[in-house]
């Protein structure tokens, strides 16, 4: 997160209420899937504070690349495949699975292109005003044209869902990242990722409704003929 380590901190401990919130009123495999979500953006906003540590206090700059990666590891590696699968866990029509494959799909060559250009090149973090700039450089990774399957595979997934409420899921990601993308382009990795842990807010919205009124769950997770 933009801001701060103790910015980072406390989003990640909101966010880690939140998932416990979730995991407890999440009563299957599917559910407890998406439930997750905000404990994966505590771990991520945790490790970016962890980052804010080691480049503004010395006595911690031995954690700089570790963090970074790990960091990275979450943002642009872990959720390009977690968000898809977390929609495809919990439906059941043929048609929709396809779909949400397809953007599976989409999502796992994000993810290899991505972590074989981390791999192979490097990668760094630095404190740009108020806000870390991380920087990949390999072949087209600051481009904007090397984000269209990772949006692909985050922002339209959750309009697949047979539950209209997950679609704010989507809605979030994409208007937050276009948002990013124009105000803070040097920034987005860390910018964006602020904005997108509002999702955590809208899956226990999903979670909690679904416990309240349980037949909505039977009306999306039914099995197409």
């Amino acid at each position: 997160m933009c801001f701060s380590a103790t910015a980072s901190f406390g989003a990640s401990a909101a966010l880690a209420l939140i998932g416990s919130v979730s995991m407890k009123n999440s009563d299957s495999a599917g559910l407890k899937t998406l439930s997750s979500i905000p404990l994966l953006l505590s771990i991520q906003q945790f490790t970016e504070g962890i980052i804010w540590l080691s480049l503004t206090n010395p006595e911690y700059s031995d954690l700089k690349n570790i963090s970074t990666v790990v960091f990275l590891i979450f943002a642009e590696l872990i959720w390009p495949i977690f968000l898809p699968v977390s929609m495809l866990v919990i439906e059941n029509s043929s048609i929709r699975r396809k779909i949400l494959r397809i953007l599976l799909i989409f999502g796992i060559i994000q993810a290899l292109y991505i972590g074989y250009g981390m791999i192979f090149y490097p990668v760094d973090a630095a404190v740009s005003g108020s806000h870390i700039k991380y920087q990949l450089d390999f072949p087209g990774a600051n481009h904007w044209t090397a984000g269209i399957f990772y949006i692909l595979a985050t922002g339209l997934s959750p309009f697949i869902s047979g539950n209209k409420r997950i679609s704010l899921i989507g809605i979030i990601i994409i208007c937050s990242y276009i948002f990013t993308r124009l105000l803070y382009a040097d920034y987005i990795i860390s910018v964006w990722c602020f904005f997108a842990a509002l999702i955590s807010i809208v899956v226990l919205y999903v979670v909690s409704d679904l416990k309240k009124h349980p037949y909505k769950q039977a009306a999306f997770a039914k099995p197409s003929p």
